[in-house]
């Protein structure tokens, strides 16, 4: 046997039976877990402590302990791996916000309903109000959270419904994302950040109906969870057509 190995519990994940929702990221406090190729993977034995937190967010059933050789586990590579982690998102968000006009935080009046030169075309006006809009982008000390009513979307729902930003948009805030494909872990830094330290009064998350979008509701309520408020939330579900198909207090 490996010196470095070691017969101990630890987690398997049947990609069969995987989607790649997503949903046991933000569950891994390791940072085990990663959405590669569309499907969920251990990226190191040594980040596994074999305790299973992720198994109950699983909607598939495809994570499972089980007890064989492997590498043991490290507390200190995952120290590092999370330092690693968290120092890559800062480079990125600066990287990305760097020069570009809607990754500085920008707020401006919104019209009240249509202009003459806007509804003689036929169009809304847009009821954006602020600049960034990625969750990933916005600060959680961002101005324009204070006392907001905030309508956190899937990046696929201003494509799919159509009146967007007359139905959902007009008087919220928006960020906007993809747990699917951004960091599940940093979304719920950032959402607990901003839950503890402003005053939203509403949450509106508005969803596709696909597995993955359902990887933003979990992170919400574990985010309310840790900072132990009430606020209320509605939840929207739209279909690939666009129509909605679920909405009510979640």
């Amino acid at each position: 046997m490996n010196i470095n190995k070691s017969l101990r519990k630890i987690i398997q994940i049947d990609e069969e039976k995987c989607n790649g929702c997503g949903q046991c990221v933000p569950a891994c406090a390791e940072g085990a877990i990663q959405v590669v190729d569309g499907k969920a993977r251990l990226i190191s034995e040594r980040f596994c402590d074999g305790l299973g937190a992720c198994l109950g967010e699983c909607p598939q059933g495809a994570i499972r302990i089980i007890e064989g050789e492997a590498d043991e586990f490290d507390p200190e590579a995952v120290e590092k791996h999370l330092l690693d982690k968290d120092r890559q998102k800062e480079d990125t968000a600066t990287l990305m916000s760097a020069g570009c006009p809607p990754g500085r935080v920008q707020t401006f009046s919104v019209s009240s309903g249509e202009d003459s030169s806007e509804a003689s075309h036929g169009r809304i006006s847009s009821a954006l109000s602020h600049w960034p809009v990625q969750i990933r982008l916005v600060p959680p000390s961002a101005p324009f959270l204070k006392g907001a009513d905030l309508l956190i979307a899937a990046d696929c729902t201003p494509i799919a419904y159509p009146g967007f930003h007359n139905d959902f948009l007009k008087g919220r805030v928006v960020m906007i994302g993809c747990p699917k494909f951004d960091d599940a872990q940093l979304y719920l830094q950032k959402f607990t950040e901003i839950f503890k330290n402003t005053d939203i009064r509403s949450i509106t998350v508005l969803v596709m109906e696909v597995p993955c979008c359902q990887g933003l509701l979990m992170i919400i309520d574990k985010a309310l969870e840790s900072v132990g408020k009430n606020i209320p939330v509605e939840e929207i579900t739209l279909s690939p057509e666009g129509k909605i198909i679920k909405r009510g207090r979640h």
